[in-house]
Parts: C-alpha cells; structure tokens; sequence
C-alpha cells in the first residue's frame, strides 16, 4: 500500500508537509512533478532529472503511450519503468484530460470515449475498464481514474451532467481494479478525481463521493482549463475542506509558481504541469526574482548566471547572454538548458516551501515570494 505520513502542517494556512512512500521509493511533500508525456521529460535525461532537478516522481499519460509506443512494446520491456529507465517513483494520467483537450477528436457515451487518434486518424475506444487495464501494462506506481474534465466555463447543466457520468466511471475504475492484478510485482495506487467544474454544489458532491471510497490518495481535476484563477482557489479551498487529511491529494494541471505556493497554502501536496519545459522552450524563464522573456535583446550581453540563487548546474555554468544567443539561434541545447533550469526551479520552490512549513514561517515565506514571482526581469 501507498504511505502517506504529515510530518508538520502551517498553523497560519493549510500547508503541510508530508511524505509519500511507493515500491519506488520516497517522495517529500508538497512535490512538483515533472511530465513525460510520451516516456520521456522533454529535452531532459533521466539522470539529470534525478540528480540536479531532484525529480522523485514523474508523469506518463494513458493515452499517448498507448498510442506510441504502444501496449505490446510496454509490456514486453517490463513497464514504463524499465523501458524509460526511470527508477523512481511514476503517476499515470489516465486519459482524461484528453477528452477535453482533443475535444474535436473524440465523442462521449455512457461506455466511454471514442477518440480519433492525432496521429493516423484510427479510432480507439476508451472505457474505465479498458483504461484501467492499460494503466496496469504501463505500470505506473500511481494510477488516476478516468473522468471527463470539463472545461472551465461550461455551464451548470453540462457540468451536473458530466460529472455525473465521471462518478459512473469511477466506480467501474474501481472495480476493475479490485479485480485485477499487477503485473510487474509492485503495487499500484488508484486515485480518483474530483470533478464540478466551479459548482460549490457540484464540487461539495463529488468531494464527498471521493472521499467515501477510501482510496490510497485523491485527485482535484478540471481546474486551469479557462476559469479565473480566484474560482480555481475558492474550489481547490472547498474542496480540499472535505477530501481526508490523512491522505495525499494531488492538484492536476498545475500550473505558475504562483499558484503552487497558493494551492500548497490550501492543503495541496502533489502538482503536475507541462509549464517549465513547454514554456522553457519557448524562451520563458522562472526564477527566483520573477520571469524572464529570454529572446528580448537586453539579456544579449547580460553574463550573469540565469538564476543566482539557481541550485541546477545550469545556472552555475551557463550565462543569461550565452542562453539567450541558443535560444535566438534556434540551438537544441538552448531548449535543453531552459528546460532544466525551469524544472529546476519548480522543485527548489516546492522544497523551499516544505522547509519554511517545518520551519513554521511558510505564511510570511509564501507571501514574499508571491511579491517576487510577480515581476517581470
């Protein structure tokens, strides 16, 4: 079984500090997770993950590793695991987000999702069971449960609807996996999903039926998918006032380094965001003191370090001038050097904030620090 023990919570906020123990080792929390959507963190090493972002568990998603590199290739590796070489600890989406992100790609009904695949135009359908099943062939420590995320401005009837039917799937998640086993001799963690949209009613509901299953840990979905961010708070705050205490709970999605410390400040301890390196790629830096838009000519002669409090090997070696020339050349290694910083980054901030939580001053610590990541350098 998954272990989950709160070792100091903030008398101020919410926050707390905890740790996470899978077959794959310890994870420290509040964590951020780095996503390797396809088996891989884009741009990054596996080493580089685990020895200088400090990575302790990552990402894979259902839907695209079952398309490539396919159930048969995963399975006769060993797992995701073996075949990424990744010796940590790993969380699989199971798909989900897809339904509202390939939205032009795929139909709903009560037996699942038909999704039209972007890569070859074949049809592939989905049900909870199904998914379920490819979730136990990747082999990722921590299995989500299928759901529709709903996109952030649907209205109360599509979104009573919707979560209706996710409530439907979860209990077939559940049941699929009570009566199946792993296959590759470590245990696997079902976390289901909260879903409503920015219904208090409908977020109140399917907190409740979460928090009945007893699962190992609970997940906070279909939140940063168009709504305000304040509507984001106000329902990860009601939210996470009914899920158990004693059980990890994971905030999907997100998102800035702000809305990290805001949502460890209301009792999150695992996030997920394609953020750092996406954004990374494209030239978008985070630091300690506020962001950086890398391409713009006034860092082509800055020779300072990127970040100098930055505890990545690319901040004690390479200069802001020197990524700038990379990127603005449009040089792989510019896109690898973003990447890690950025990453980086989001695991120091995530650590910073566990040490001010067990230092007792994370409330005074959270708000300097959201003054600081506003600016723009």
């Amino acid at each position: 079984m998954l272990k989950f023990d709160i070792h100091k919570t903030c008398t101020k906020t919410a926050a707390r500090a905890g740790r996470i123990e899978t077959d794959h080792g310890e994870i420290l929390t509040p964590i951020f997770m780095p996503v390797g959507t396809v088996g891989s963190v884009k741009a990054v090493h596996m080493p580089e993950l685990s020895d200088d972002i400090h990575a302790q568990i990552i990402l894979g998603n259902t839907y695209h590793l079952y398309l490539r590199p396919g159930l048969d290739t995963l399975y006769k590796a060993g797992g995701l695991h073996k075949f990424n070489s990744w010796s940590g600890s790993i969380l699989t989406d199971s798909g989900g987000y897809q339904v509202f992100s390939l939205a032009h790609r795929r139909k709903i009904t009560e037996e699942g999702v038909t999704f039209r695949s972007h890569i070859d135009g074949s049809k592939h359908l989905f049900t909870p069971e199904r998914v379920m099943d490819i979730e136990r062939i990747i082999g990722a420590d921590i299995i989500m449960a299928f759901d529709e995320c709903c996109p952030g401005d649907a209205d109360f009837h599509y979104a009573k609807k919707s979560l209706a039917l996710t409530e439907d799937w979860l209990r077939r998640c559940v049941k699929r996996v009570n009566e199946t086993d792993p296959h590759y001799g470590y245990h696997q963690s079902l976390f289901p999903i909260v879903q409503g949209c920015v219904y208090p009613e409908l977020r109140t509901r399917a907190a409740e039926f979460v928090a009945s299953l007893g699962a190992e840990g609970n997940a906070i979905g279909g939140l940063a998918v168009g709504e305000p961010t304040e509507k984001m708070y106000e329902m990860v705050e009601l939210t996470n006032s009914i899920l158990p205490k004693d059980k990890p709970r994971y905030l999907m999605g997100v998102g800035t380094p702000i809305n990290l410390l805001e949502n460890i400040a209301r009792g999150v301890d695992m996030f997920d965001c394609i953020m750092p390196t996406r954004n990374g790629r494209n030239g978008q830096l985070f630091t300690s003191y506020g962001t950086i838009n890398i391409r713009n000519a006034k860092w082509a002669q800055e020779f300072s370090p990127i970040d100098p409090e930055g505890t990545s090997f690319v901040d004690k070696q390479y200069s802001l001038a020197y990524l700038h020339h990379l990127i603005r050349a449009d040089e792989i290694l510019g896109l690898q050097i973003a990447s890690i910083h950025n990453l980086a980054f989001y695991l120091r901030l995530v650590r910073e904030a566990r040490e001010h939580i067990l230092a007792g001053d994370f409330s005074e610590w959270k708000d300097k620090m959201v003054r600081q990541l506003n600016n723009r350098l």
